[in-house]
Order: structure tokens, then sequence, then C-alpha cells
């Protein structure tokens, strides 16, 4: 018992160490999760304050589907990071592999979806003045499809192997390039959408060099192993195929997982679109700032992601559960102080993103909505960074196919008759059902002490 205060005192600084791990993690994550949506804010700010709502509501369904084709593949990112983390050497194959299948996969978009835009453009309800310049920023941003996705496999690499902050630099970076040539294309040369995706695909490209160079430079091992295992090793997949097995099943799981949360999003962007221009519009803004939220409150799951699989690696008990409380702690205070401001902010936060007074109108109708899903949605987020550490994408998976499938779905029919009353409810339900999911899972899987 003598000891006891002494005990006290070493759990106590190893905590303090843990919230000091995370935030050293998680400060460069959310800096450069949010340059991703307040890019996304620029596009709909400068194009919500031209002419016509029609420009907004074009780049709108556009860039939801871009997000579905894309996105769909951001289980490359997530499933790089929980691999490189518990990897015992550098996780440098795990990369190649990764940049391999990013590549093929952007390559094979390009070329299927490109046939099928028009149809895409009908099935999300686009007005008669909105569709022509959604298929024209959808033929646009395809060309850069390889790059963005091989950039989500050097992302994936970074934050598994705990270095955060060259994801910073690489987002800044390319998103800076974007918001300057949205402001000259769209505004300076008057392109409109299509000035839109041609900033997007500029940055998707400038992103790929700058990760490129600055894996050469900060992490040169990797370029020394490159030629041993494309040529010498065991790498490809008639080579060896366990290695490339394990890609594609916890990639797998991440990508039904990641479909259907895109699926959810463009179904809720596709029966705004049904409302009106002005409706969809201001369920583009609110979608907006909604990103910003869950990107900010990302980092503290990126964070999450590599610690934890730095525990499971281990195999100390001890050093997960400290993770996952200080980072829980740091999100949990977090998604209060977005709660306040959001709160605070509502006579003019709306305001920043347009000056039309029908989508105003609109965007106030549904705002209390946006308000109530951070302290709703963070668990979700970071119950996320805790599975993807540890290896735990069925459970991810089946989590969200319960939200989307059993529990959306079902909600949005019966309130359908409240036009977007009723999607936004089903929105709030659908982030209830996961962050309950994933509670469920962490639970069974603690008490039954199968982490490791």
């Amino acid at each position: 018992m003598k000891d006891s205060p002494a005990r006290f005192r070493a759990f106590s600084r190893r905590q303090l160490s843990s919230y000091q791990r995370v935030w050293n993690l998680a400060w460069p994550m959310i800096l450069s999760n949010i340059t991703v949506p307040l890019l996304g804010a620029v596009d709909t700010a400068v194009l919500g304050h031209l002419p016509s709502p029609e420009y907004l509501s074009g780049v709108a369904i556009g860039a939801s589907v871009i997000s579905m084709l894309l996105w769909a593949f951001g289980f490359l990112r997530m499933g790089t990071t929980g691999l490189v983390a518990r990897a015992s050497d550098s996780g440098t194959s795990w990369l190649l592999r990764a940049l391999v299948l990013a590549i093929s996969l952007g390559v094979l978009v390009s070329i299927v979806a490109t046939p099928l835009l028009p149809t895409i453009t009908q099935w999300m309800n686009a007005s008669t003045g909105a569709a022509p310049h959604a298929t024209d920023y959808l033929q646009i941003r395809l060309l850069s499809a390889p790059f963005a996705l091989a950039n989500f496999a050097l992302l994936g690499f970074f934050i598994g192997r705990g270095d955060s902050r060259t994801p910073l630099v690489i987002l800044v970076c390319a998103n800076l390039l974007n918001i300057v040539l949205d402001l000259l294309l769209i505004i300076g040369l008057d392109m409109g959408a299509r000035g839109a995706a041609w900033a997007s695909v500029a940055a998707d490209i400038s992103g790929f060099a700058i990760g490129l160079s600055l894996l050469y430079n900060r992490h040169p091992k990797v370029f020394n192993a490159v030629r041993h295992y494309l040529l010498g090793g065991h790498f490809w997949p008639w080579q060896d195929a366990s290695p490339w097995r394990e890609l594609l099943r916890v990639n797998g799981d991440l990508f039904i997982r990641t479909c259907l949360l895109l699926f959810t999003l463009t179904f809720f962007t596709a029966q705004g679109a049904a409302q009106g221009d002005s409706v969809l519009a201001a369920n583009a803004i609110l979608l907006q700032l909604l990103m910003i939220t869950s990107y900010a409150l990302d980092g503290f799951a990126h964070a999450t992601e590599s610690l934890v699989g730095n525990a499971v690696r281990r195999r100390s008990m001890a050093l997960f559960m400290r993770t996952v409380t200080a980072a829980g702690v740091w999100a949990l205070g977090s998604a209060l102080i977005i709660t306040a401001v959001l709160v605070v902010g509502h006579d003019w936060i709306p305001t920043l993103f347009t000056s039309i007074p029908d989508v105003l109108e609109q965007a106030w109708a549904y705002y209390p909505w946006l308000c109530c899903l951070p302290l709703v949605a963070v668990w979700s987020y970071q119950l996320d960074g805790v599975f993807i550490g540890a290896g735990k994408s069925r459970q991810m998976r089946d989590t969200m196919f319960i939200a989307t499938v059993i529990v959306f779905l079902p909600s949005w029919w019966f309130t359908r008759h409240y036009d977007n009353a009723g999607i936004w409810f089903s929105l709030f339900l659908w982030f209830v059902a996961r962050s309950a999911g994933l509670v469920v899972y962490f639970y069974s899987y603690t008490k039954k002490n199968n982490w490791l």
C-alpha cells in the first residue's frame, strides 16, 4: 500500500504523456484536414456569389459525384495507415502495394466513369440549368483520378509512420494553389464550373508531386528499397500472394464501408436537388460546414490510428487504453467548442457562403440540425480511428451497413413527406446509429480483451 501513491503518480505521468502524444500527432492533421473542406467552402463561396444558383448547384452535384467515385477508394488512405502502423519494418512494401493499386484503380475509374456521366447527372436529379455545369465539372475532374488516389496512399503511409506534419505541408500547398486558381479561373477568367474543376485537377497533380519529393527528402530509405521490392524481392502477387490478400481483405471491408458512407451523402444531395436549386444550394452550404467539423475532428482519429496501431504492434493493452482515453477527451472537448461556435455564428456563418436570399432562407431553416451533429458524430469518427489502427475493419463495415440500410433509408422513406426536414432527420439518425454501433463493438472487444 505504501507504494500506491508512487504508482498513481507514474500512471498520471504516463497518461499525461499520452495526451501530449495525441496532441502532437493530431494538430498537424487537424490543420491539414481542415484545408480539404475549406477548399470546398471556397468553391461554394465563390460560385455562391455568382448571379445564378445554377453554377453552385452544378458544382454541388459534380463534387458529390466525384466524392463518391474517388472517396469510395478512401480505403487506400485508411488501410495503408493501419498496415504501416502495425508493420514491424518501415512499412515500405505496404506503401508500394498501395501506390500500385491506387494508380491502377484511378486509371480504371477514369475510363469507366467518363461515358456514364450524363446518366449519373440525370440520376442526381440535376435541373436543366445545373446539369451542363455538373457534367463539365466531372469530365475535367476525372482526369486527375490516378493522382488523387495515389495521394491517399502517400498520406496513409505518412500517418502510419507517425509523421503528421508532412501531410500538412502537402495538403496546405496543394489546396492553396487550388484556391488561387479558383479565384483566377472562376472570377478572373469567368470559367464557372469548368474553372473550379481545372483548379482541383491542378491541385491533385501538384499534391502528388509534392508528396513524392517530401517522401524522398524525409524517408529516403523508401526509395532505396524500391529497387529491391520491385525487382529483387517477393513483391508482386504471383511471387508472394499473402500480403496482397491481406491488403485486399482490409481494403475490401473499408471499400464497402466507404461506399455506404458516400451513398448516404450522395443520396442526401440528390434528395435536396429534387426540391429545387435553392434547397440544393442551401444543403451544399450546410454540408460544407459539416465537412469542416468532420475533418477537424478526424485529426484526433488519425492520431489514434497511428498510436493504436503502435500499441497493437507492441501488444500493450495499457498503452492502447491510454491512447483511446486521451484521444477521446481531446475529441470531445473539440466537439464542444465547434458546437458553441456554430450556435454563436447562426446569423452570420451562412452569409459567408452566399448572398442569394432564397438560399440563405433555406440554410437558416435547417441550420439547427447542423448544430446538433458534432456531439453525436464525434464518437463515430473517433472509434473509426481505433478500429482502423487495430485492424478491425469488418466491424466498421457492419456498423455502416446497419446505419445506412437499416436506419437511414427506412427513416427517409417514412419521413419523405416532410421534404428537406425529413432527409436531415434521417441524416441525424444515421450518425447516431454509426456512433452507437461502434460503441457496442468497442465495449464487447474491451470486455473480452480481444484488441490484441
